[in-house]
């Protein structure tokens, strides 16, 4: 964290403003709590990615807390391109300010020099390529492509692209699942029987019958909050139905749940299960005043 929190500090001299990335299905595990410590009165836009893959209702929700919190925000899909157009615009309009007051004090324009922040995986990289209108850095599936630091000019603006940060401690235990789920944490971080046993509790009590109606198995009701609830105990036996209907098994007729559990992840991933979001405004405290303050 300190490593981080050094990199952050020092990227933030070299920047007038902040572009951050945080993934639509959790807009609060996937924005950087130590950007919010340190960033001060730099302009900041807010962009909200992977919306093809969030619920649309939800992204909604997660905008309007947005601006009714003062931030300027951007729903994205930077792989499709919908909304990208809006960015530097966005970028424009909460630097205005600052160009006022160059201005005034004589300094010449320059180029307004913008740091893209966000965790791995969260589509920095599509997003600047889409921006320049050409493959200027590299983009996978895999967390952590962008290794070093680099620097992209955009006409007026140049972003800088750091790379993809992940703090070690996770102050709520949704937010190592959620981000596990959404394929931000490298899949031997945690246990892959665990991470999917928690999604599938939780899927049923969000979107209840989604599974159900996936996979063609019986998922049954939670019987009371996640926190309540045997995650595996419950999760078990889905597992296993998912293995037996869709053919996953091991030698001897054994229903195999690590292969069920991967299949529902890498769908969960890929949206074949829905367009779903992991985190509501409405779990979040009325009181807080940003989306990296903490959870009821």
């Amino acid at each position: 964290m300190a490593r981080a929190r050094r990199e952050i500090t020092d990227s933030l001299k070299k920047v007038d403003a902040v572009l951050e990335l945080v993934d639509a299905r959790l807009p609060y595990s996937s924005a950087n709590p130590l950007l919010r410590q340190l960033i001060g009165q730099k302009p900041r836009v807010i962009v909200m990615t992977r919306i093809d893959l969030a619920d649309p209702a939800v992204t909604k929700e997660w905008e309007m807390h947005f601006r009714k919190l003062g931030n300027l925000v951007v729903s994205a899909d930077t792989r499709l391109g919908a909304g990208v157009d809006r960015i530097l615009p966005a970028l424009d309009d909460v630097a205005k300010a600052k160009r006022e007051r160059d201005a005034r004090k004589g300094i010449r324009k320059r180029a307004l020099r913008t740091m893209v922040v966000g965790i791995p995986n969260v589509g920095k990289s599509s997003l600047i390529n889409r921006l320049a209108g050409r493959a200027s850095t590299k983009t996978g599936d895999r967390p952590g492509i962008t290794k070093t630091q680099q620097w992209i000019r955009l006409g007026e603006i140049e972003l800088l692209d750091t790379p993809g940060v992940l703090w070690p401690k996770f102050e709520h235990k949704h937010s190592g699942f959620a981000l596990a789920i959404s394929g931000a944490i490298k899949a031997d971080i945690l246990d892959l029987l665990d991470v999917c046993a928690y999604f599938i509790v939780w899927m049923q009590i969000r979107y209840p019958g989604l599974l159900s109606g996936r996979y063609g198995v019986d998922v049954p009701a939670v019987p009371g909050t996640i926190e309540e609830t045997g995650t595996w105990e419950f999760a078990e036996p889905v597992l296993e139905a998912v293995a037996n209907r869709r053919g996953l098994m091991r030698s001897g007729g054994v229903a195999d749940v690590e292969r069920a559990a991967e299949l529902i992840l890498r769908e969960a991933q890929t949206g074949k299960i829905g367009r779903i979001s992991l985190e509501w405004v409405s779990d979040f405290s009325a009181s807080n005043t940003d989306a990296s303050d903490t959870p009821e």
